[in-house]
């Protein structure tokens, strides 16, 4: 809207009230760009292949961005509604914002009915005579603050009149022995800790500050205490895994406190999910911890696996694959999203931009990493076509629309390679699949081998994630018994089980349960369990 000075009042309060308002137009504006940008950054995912490639940072500013627009916008408009409000002297023009529709509030949850008293006349005319006529309700969410609370369990003492003896009910067992926390607080801590990244000390520190003080001595005796009762479980769903006929595999660095330093150590994860060929049998996440990332670790988890291993091309898999090996050979099948992304990397142009924009120096984009990119991605998007279907079915479509691509991508390459010197980027990016060729084109054969290694990198996310809050492990023992969690929290997730939750429930069976019938403990049982006794 085009202004003239003639046109702006003269009193002080409405020129304030339409700067304000003009600044809420502008914040609007702002908000609508990012809005924009965001749909231009799906735009290019769907163009140059899965968004987690190019850089995992970028939609997550574009959204926080969006959100600090969208709330300035909504706080202008108060202010400039409240200043206007004030002045009787001049009209604003009206200004309208699209705003987002409100979900309703979930209905599992409680209703609590706060009734406002009505007008006891009528505001009209001032007569009593008022009849009801209806009742409009506003919803507000709220939330009732963490309750500690103090069980206390009394056993009642009987002497007989007749033989003097003292009688009394046996104590209940506790979900760690001699302890003094019960099951929800236990699996509170170890959420805290292991599934939302809390620290001992921080958690130590807020529930002080809720009045309730407890040593970090004795939170972490309840880590070790919860764990070791927990382990029973962890080997159960080490058995169900490595029953598996196919595991993805993958490892992530863990930093480990050492004397006078820090090492890093590792974490490696085998997940079996079934679902991608319409398998039966629930997923679940099994987590190791070493020292270092020798070869001789994945070979003593996998020692008695013979089945097929989805990973990278991590050298120290490699006797797994051997034909020799006792008590088999494990089949090797890679990872496409790996080779993927060294060619991704080299045709970046949304990284190029930034870098560009942000004066630094601009990476180098090439055509044939570029139409690389373009004939994998033409070979995922026909996976995902046929994510779920039976081995059978998703092997006879790939033998019939993913292998004339497959064999075409090898004609590529080898004939660009051959015009490449060693040292070329592109060249290398190349070289990893093609000296490879046999492990990554082994799921043209078997309709049970994904086309990546995805579901390993999205079981360690959390511990990337965690990393830039606990820092490190505090030892090796310490490691070890966080892989013990990990498996437990990880798999409960799989599942659509809250761990939190489920873990609560553990902690308050575990102790007297029979250990021959521990799989109904396991997340898939305990849900079906808990879904049948509701139903009841």
């Amino acid at each position: 809207m085009d202004l003239t000075p003639a046109d702006l009042p003269d009193d002080i309060d409405a020129l304030k009230a339409m700067v304000l308002a003009e600044r809420a137009r502008n914040a609007e504006d702002a908000a609508l760009i990012a809005h924009l940008q965001l749909l231009i950054e799906k735009m290019r995912r769907e163009k140059f292949g899965p968004r987690t490639e190019r850089t995992s940072r970028l939609l997550d500013q574009l959204e926080l961005q969006l959100e600090e627009a969208c709330a300035a916008a909504t706080e202008d408009e108060l202010a400039a509604e409240q200043a206007a409000a004030k002045s009787a002297t001049t009209i604003i023009p009206a200004h309208e914002r699209k705003r987002p529709v409100k979900k309703p509030l979930p209905a599992h949850l409680p209703r609590e009915r706060v009734v406002v008293p009505g007008p006891a006349a009528c505001s009209c005319c001032g007569g009593s005579r008022l009849a009801k006529l209806g009742e409009d309700v506003t919803e507000t969410l709220e939330v009732i603050p963490r309750q500690w609370k103090v069980i206390q369990t009394v056993r009642e003492k009987f002497t007989c009149r007749d033989c003097e003896a003292i009688s009394q009910t046996p104590a209940p067992f506790h979900a760690i022995p001699r302890g003094a926390a019960g099951p929800n607080l236990l699996a509170m801590v170890l959420f805290e800790k292991f599934g939302q990244h809390q620290p001992l000390n921080r958690q130590a520190e807020r529930y002080a500050r809720e009045g309730v003080e407890i040593p970090l001595s004795t939170l972490a005796d309840h880590v070790g205490s919860a764990a070791f009762a927990l382990t029973p479980l962890f080997k159960r769903i080490e058995a169900h895994v490595l029953a598996a006929e196919r595991l993805h595999g993958d490892d992530t660095t863990v930093p480990v406190l050492a004397k006078g330093s820090c090492d890093t150590g590792r974490c490696w994860v085998y997940v079996r999910d079934d679902k991608p060929f319409g398998g039966t049998m629930p997923p679940a996440a099994l987590f190791y911890y070493s020292r270092d990332r020798g070869g001789e670790h994945p070979r003593t988890h996998l020692a008695d696996y013979t089945g097929i291993l989805q990973a990278d091309a991590y050298s120290g898999y490699g006797k797994l694959y051997k034909p020799a090996r006792k008590p088999g050979a494990v089949t090797e099948a890679l990872c496409w999203a790996h080779s993927r992304r060294k060619l991704f990397e080299l045709a970046d142009i949304a990284a190029t931009a930034r870098r560009r924009s942000q004066g630094k120096s601009e990476h180098f984009i090439s055509p044939l990493a570029l139409e690389g990119v373009r004939r994998i991605d033409a070979i995922f998007a026909i996976e995902r076509d046929i994510n779920g279907k039976s081995a059978e079915e998703r092997c006879a479509i790939r033998q019939k629309l993913t292998r004339p691509l497959v064999e075409d991508l090898h004609t590529w390459m080898t004939e660009n390679r051959a015009k490449l010197a060693n040292k070329n980027p592109v060249a290398k990016a190349m070289d990893y699949m093609l000296k490879r060729w046999p492990g990554f084109t082994r799921f043209l054969e078997d309709g049970r081998i994904d086309l990546s290694n995805n579901a390993a990198e999205r079981a360690l996310r959390g511990i990337a994630l965690g990393r830039k809050s606990w820092l490190f492990a505090g030892s090796d023992r310490g490691g070890q018994r966080a892989a013990i969690m990990y498996s437990l929290i990880v798999t409960a997730k799989m599942n659509d089980v809250d761990p939190q939750t489920w873990l609560a429930d553990v902690l308050a069976r575990i102790a007297e349960h029979p250990i021959q019938s521990l799989d109904a403990l396991l997340p898939w049982n305990w849900i079906k369990s808990a879904a049948k006794a509701k139903a009841a």
